[in-house]
């Protein structure tokens, strides 16, 4: 299996963005994401910007996808994602069906986000006669469903053109919304957030009366307030899964990459912490942590 590192999906300056990546050259990633996926106010970095850093990892040789918006709301945004689609050099990941047409256009192979509802086997099976070269199973989706989904008599013909890759680290994009979750937390209007969601890196925190963490705000995206760690299910992954995609955290994502490597075949478990969680891919509640 391979690992995959997918967007940054909070803002952060663009020196930590940059930074960043320059350490993911020398890591063991196999396959990054690169891209704004959440909020098109967020600019430090331009699409010229991106493509820099592609050029850098996939001399670094690592395989690099372009991620595109996953709500798109303004004609601004598409003619955004237009470019995305033609860059002409890295595959792109859709998070929205409005990229899929360009796409077809162009006659290319593409990804297909998790945040695409793909629930049966003839909605993939659709998505893959489109050109559908790469597909990040649903979040909440489990290990039981994606089993059954691949043995389904029209995906196993098709099998061997698409790799399947599952979202296994980090703090799971549940929602998104036309307002600014980010914004209202701090009393401001959309249109006046004057960015404020640089302030937090991994998001702000939401916790119930009883002071239980149950959300995290991202800007116009709603996360799992328990961080995703499939690290130990990783053995019963082989065979089924191509590749676990890590989802990059302001501290140690690269010390986890690590992590995970080491315990591709279950030698290096590890204990997860309490607010971690591992319940959607096992079949029970999203905020269990079992096994």
């Amino acid at each position: 299996m391979q690992i995959s590192l997918g967007p940054i999906l909070y803002f952060w300056p663009k020196a930590k963005v940059k930074s960043f990546y320059q350490q993911v050259a020398e890591s063991d990633v196999d396959r990054v994401y690169l891209g704004e996926t959440v909020c098109s106010k967020r600019r430090e970095l331009s699409l010229d910007d991106y493509m820099t850093i592609a050029h850098e990892l996939r001399e670094a040789g690592k395989q690099v996808c372009l991620s595109t918006m996953t709500l798109l709301e303004a004609p601004a945004e598409l003619r955004q994602l237009a470019k995305y689609c033609h860059n002409g050099e890295f595959e792109v990941e859709a998070n929205d069906v409005g990229a899929i047409p360009y796409l077809r256009e162009l006659g290319v192979n593409f990804s297909l986000g998790s945040a695409i509802n793909v629930y049966n086997h003839e909605a993939l099976r659709r998505f893959v006669d489109m050109g559908m070269n790469h597909w990040a199973v649903p979040y909440e989706l489990s290990q039981q469903w994606l089993t059954e989904i691949l043995q389904q008599p029209i995906i196993e013909s098709v099998r061997d053109l698409f790799k399947t890759e599952v979202f296994s680290f980090g703090h799971l994009p549940l929602a998104w919304s036309g307002r600014c979750f980010t914004a209202r937390s701090e009393n401001r209007e959309k249109d006046q957030c004057e960015l404020c969601c640089i302030k937090y890196p991994q998001g702000r925190q939401v916790t119930s009366q009883d002071d239980k963490q149950i959300f995290v705000l991202n800007g116009i995206q709603t996360q799992s307030g328990r961080r995703y760690n499939l690290i130990n299910q990783l053995p019963g992954m082989q065979g089924l899964v191509d590749s676990v995609r890590l989802s990059p955290q302001p501290e140690g994502t690269l010390e986890w990459v690590k992590r995970f490597n080491n315990n591709m075949d279950g030698s290096s478990p590890v204990k997860l912490a309490a607010d971690e969680s591992n319940g959607y891919w096992l079949q029970l509640a999203g905020m269990v942590q079992a096994g």
